[in-house]
């Protein structure tokens, strides 16, 4: 028996190497329970994010399942991992941003909303009663000074802001294409920045799409809406991408 064994019974308890054993887990959990690749990319005014649509039952309603959701008018996120525990997150995700907005009389921040949910997930690592939630939070909106943003909140509790970002079972794999391109992403317009999603969970995963295949949300300008993009719109921009190979 590994002489660690005995030290992931709990969260609360270091390993003699100094590891949280749970916490690993948790963060295996969010990136291969769903099975999904998600990415996140942020353009010059525009904020998106491009997933796969994996219904598990034939007898479930497609346009029911989802991993993209509403949080504001301007806040929308990607929740990748465990399906209730993304359900829960982005519940709590809403009430926090009504909550904020009723205090203080305007629209929470993206930054603000996830310092806020990673804080939450922080506390969950610090006693022995609690469960981290598996999953890995991707949320976009467009800041009032700042313009587009893209943060990304982690299981532990660990937040940042990215110009592009990944989650979920090809993350790696996605993170290297992205960097490829970091240089010229900010500069992007709204076509070229849900292209360039597309083209890279298309890349990391090898196989084409149908525009039902895969979800694409968006919110462009200081005073755009977060939307999903319709089937057409979405085959739209795939039949785009198709052409630009073809030349």
């Amino acid at each position: 028996m590994s002489r660690d064994s005995n030290y992931d019974h709990h969260i609360s308890i270091f390993s003699p190497q100094g590891r949280l054993y749970q916490m690993e887990y948790a963060f295996k959990a969010a990136s291969s329970a769903s099975g999904l690749t998600g990415i996140a990319l942020r353009g010059k005014d525009t904020a998106v994010v491009v997933t796969q649509r994996k219904v598990p039952d034939r007898l479930i309603v497609p346009t029911s399942v989802s991993h993209v959701h509403n949080v504001t008018a301007k806040i929308g996120v990607l929740a990748t991992g465990m399906t209730a525990d993304c359900h829960s997150a982005v519940q709590r995700m809403r009430y926090e941003a009504a909550d904020f907005e009723f205090k203080y009389g305007y629209s929470i921040p993206p930054a603000v909303l996830a310092k806020r949910m990673a804080d939450i997930a922080q506390v969950n690592t610090q006693s022995a009663s609690m469960r981290p939630l598996a999953v890995v939070l991707m949320i976009v909106g467009i800041d009032d000074v700042k313009g587009p943003q893209v943060l990304k909140v982690d299981p532990a509790g660990h937040y940042l802001p990215f110009k592009g970002t990944a989650s979920g079972s090809k993350e790696q794999e996605a993170t290297n294409f992205l960097e490829k391109r970091v240089d010229n992403i900010p500069e992007y317009s709204f076509d070229e920045t849900v292209r360039t999603a597309i083209v890279c969970l298309g890349s990391v995963l090898g196989s084409d799409f149908r525009g039902s295949e895969i979800e694409v949300a968006a919110v462009t300008g200081k005073d755009g809406k977060f939307r999903s993009l319709t089937e057409e719109e979405i085959e739209d921009h795939l039949n785009a991408i198709a052409d630009d190979a073809d030349s």
